[in-house]
């Protein structure tokens, strides 16, 4: 047997164990999405949610009391399935940006679509109450936000992605002192409360409808990122690599900036500004199943799902009020953050 025939059948079993790592992934989290039925002030047994969950499936009498049926299908399930729908949008956007800027830094927020979209939602609680226009409000100006981004590097001859972080550091910026004016304008009675809030990113108020609103901008997004994830791997290497490739970088960047900018303004626009999941989720996951995009984005999606399902579980249960998603996010990710970068100036394995 030839050396090069030895050499594709080692990557082969390589790529067939990173595959099986995949639905390994799945099982913790299937095991979590039902856990989290249990977990809340009201007690509910499990024969109550098997009963319930039978019912809803096969069209049966239900056995359970109708208060059952409304905290398990009005109040938990959307809750379950926001949690895993933002936790894995965050993620996956994480790891296409930081394959697309070549940089393990970056996370989904670099252009500025939470500080626009922390604005948008300022803006609506200011002048209205209603949930969806608040949604509607965070979700749209964290668009413009990015497009400001778009457009002003843009203006720069031969623009670089570092040139075009750094023009997301303004926009969001300036967008952070449109925030800090409505936070100064605002009643502080009950405006200035319900935008702290809001940006201190929280499920407890995510419906059923919701979850269908959000639903199809973070598929489609999701969708084009895991169908190009293996141009992502060629983006990486560089732009001039990437043209001899047959890649159009230029297009390709787009794609992925339009994509990851319409997932995280839709998860932000429902639960708020939850930090560290786009940066820190990718580097587990790496740690897992390595810097390869093609299996790298669809573990994201996994382990992003389970750890923001399993810091929502925490955050409704570890006190008798509810702690806030983002400050539980900040608490366990920038500790383990600082742990990962020790690990990597040890072995310099930034990938």
């Amino acid at each position: 047997m030839s050396k090069h025939l030895i050499k594709w059948n080692i990557r082969d079993k390589i790529q067939e164990d990173k595959v099986s790592v995949i639905f390994l992934l799945l099982i913790p989290l299937i095991c979590l999405f039902f856990i989290s039925f249990f977990i809340g002030r009201y007690p509910i047994y499990p024969q109550e949610i098997i009963m319930a969950m039978a019912s809803k499936l096969f069209h049966i009498p239900s056995m359970s009391t109708p208060a059952v049926n409304t905290i398990i299908f009005d109040i938990r399930l959307p809750r379950i399935l926001g949690a895993m729908m933002v936790g894995a949008a965050l993620s996956v956007a994480g790891a296409s940006f930081q394959g697309l800027f070549r940089n393990p830094l970056v996370s989904p927020d670099k252009l500025g679509v939470s500080a626009g979209a922390g604005f948008g939602a300022a803006l609506a609680i200011v002048f209205s109450t209603s949930a969806i226009l608040i949604q509607s409000s965070a979700f749209i100006w964290g668009l413009i936000a990015v497009g400001m981004t778009y457009l002003i590097g843009k203006k720069f001859k031969g623009t670089s992605m570092m040139t075009l972080v750094l023009c997301g550091i303004i926009v969001s910026s300036l967008f952070i002192a449109f925030l800090a004016m409505i936070k100064y304008i605002a009643n502080p009675n009950d405006q200035l409360q319900s935008i702290v809030f809001w940006l201190l990113g929280s499920l407890a108020s995510v419906t059923n409808q919701d979850i269908i609103i959000v639903a199809l901008p973070i598929t489609i997004g999701t969708l084009i990122l895991l169908m190009i994830r293996w141009r992502i791997n060629i983006l990486s290497m560089g732009e001039e690599e990437a043209q001899t490739l047959g890649v159009n970088p230029k297009k390709i960047q787009s794609i992925i900036i339009i994509c990851c900018t319409l997932i995280t303004a839709a998860s932000v626009s429902i639960c708020g500004i939850i930090a560290w999941v786009g940066l820190v989720i990718p580097h587990i996951t790496r740690m897992i199943v390595g810097p390869d995009h093609k299996i790298l984005l669809p573990a994201s999606i996994i382990v992003g799902a389970f750890f923001l399902l399993l810091v929502d579980d925490l955050a409704r249960s570890l006190t008798t009020t509810e702690i806030p998603l983002g400050l539980l996010t900040t608490f366990i990710g920038a500790p383990f953050f600082i742990y990962l970068l020790i690990k990597t100036s040890e072995s310099k394995t930034w990938s």
